[in-house]
């Protein structure tokens, strides 16, 4: 399902980073990110909404750039 607020996200299991781009053009890399909440935000109805609860004040993060 299309989210309102991510465009795109990816991960990468060696380094355990969790990078979105949102819809804004803004590109975060959040650090340390579990695999399972990967896999969650993948199945997530709104992943808006998961990326809220879940993800935005749990990890570290840094901005990348803004596309």
């Amino acid at each position: 399902m299309p989210s309102t607020v991510i465009k795109n996200f990816s991960y990468d299991e060696k380094s355990k980073s969790l990078t979105i781009i949102f819809v804004t053009g803004l590109v975060y890399s959040y650090k340390k990110v579990p695999k399972k909440v990967f896999e969650m935000l993948k199945a997530a109805g709104s992943k808006g909404r998961y990326f809220n609860y879940n993800i935005k004040e749990q990890y570290r993060f840094e901005k990348i750039e803004e596309i």
